[in-house]
């Protein structure tokens, strides 16, 4: 009831403002927030060679700075993924650049990786209990001279510090940025953290986040490359460019991605398609706002699941329904017919 309460106050204010009070809130409570109840064991799983006390995680996006993981894992996440983290802090691009779409249970950032470094993510993580899966989302600065380097410096950094790293290059907010998606820039980037993994002490799981706006050929391409430089997985998907003729929002002609409701589809698409294309463990994320929602991840070939957008709409509390309702759907799988 509190937590629908403040949820509600929170969507009064504008989109980023209630953000960044969300998340200042998140962290002065966060000692006082009971640990989650223990899952299901039917929940759990092997990925990555980790294993995830339930397959819902918080995507990136919401702790950009790694300020509040614990307190996530705290409401009932299997797994919480911080940034985007660049090497050098950088501001975003300018305000407003985050907008509620109420009407479309979906939003529209054209954030541009605002964040405090990673000198800052790292001290915070460093300083956390190691308790709880934290993945650690890396990304270019915008002015960046050689991107591929900044990814190197943001791995070699950060790895240490988190159970894994997730490699975006599918953000539609800093130009150029989805190129490296292309076949021969990819390879080269991967190839070179491949590289930098090799340095590590122990084997970080690392992953590629892309985009929805992909076409097949390039979904060839990146199953190919992502094979032959050994990564660990593929998050399916990122925000769209894509506008569909079903939006009613006033505001659903600003620039930048678009997440929620209206990228089940698309993302899900896009997630059955990879799946045909590789055997590489997959992170669902696009439009998840039910249990069923994740339990039609889960059948189109995800391993795991995220989701972001919807918290905005529906709170915290959304985590404990989307594990109910998706031990309830697998009950009803078990069921003869």
């Amino acid at each position: 009831m509190i937590l629908a309460a403040a949820t509600a106050l929170l969507r009064a204010f504008p989109a980023e403002t209630a953000h960044r009070t969300t998340i200042a809130l998140t962290k002065a409570a966060s000692p006082l927030l009971p640990a989650a109840p223990a899952d299901d064991p039917r929940l759990a799983v092997e990925a990555f060679g980790l294993r995830f006390p339930n397959p819902v995680g918080l995507a990136a996006g919401f702790d950009k700075n790694a300020e509040v993981p614990a307190a996530m894992a705290k409401f009932g996440f299997g797994f919480v993924e911080c940034g985007t983290v660049t090497p050098r802090p950088q501001a975003g691009n300018p305000r407003p650049r985050l907008f509620r779409l109420t009407e479309d249970r979906a939003v529209i950032n054209r954030m541009g990786f605002n964040n405090e470094g990673m000198e800052a993510a790292a001290a915070r993580l460093a300083a956390r209990k190691r308790n709880g899966i934290v993945g650690i989302n890396i990304g270019a600065n915008k002015d960046s001279e050689d991107r591929i380097a900044d990814y190197r410096i943001a791995f070699a950094r950060l790895a240490p510090l988190a159970d894994y790293v997730t490699v975006n290059v599918s953000s539609p907010n800093t130009p150029g940025l989805r190129g490296l998606q292309n076949k021969d820039e990819l390879s080269a980037l991967l190839s070179s953290l491949a590289e930098a993994r090799a340095r590590e002490p122990r084997r970080m799981p690392v992953l590629l986040k892309i985009a929805p706006d992909l076409d097949l050929a390039a979904l060839d391409d990146i199953a190919s490359v992502t094979a032959a430089t050994g990564m660990d997985g593929i998050i399916v998907s990122n925000t769209t460019i894509a506008r569909p003729p079903t939006l009613r929002s006033p505001l659903a002609k600003e620039q930048g991605g678009l997440s929620g409701a209206p990228l089940f589809e698309p993302s899900t698409q896009i997630l059955r398609e990879m799946r045909a294309r590789t055997t590489l463990p997959l992170i669902g994320v696009g439009g998840i706002a039910s249990g069923a929602d994740a339990h039609a991840k889960l059948k189109a070939g995800a391993t795991l699941v995220q989701l972001y957008s919807a918290l905005a709409y529906e709170g915290p509390g959304l985590v404990a329904r989307i594990k109910r309702e998706l031990l309830e759907c697998m009950d009803a799988d078990a069921t003869p017919r």
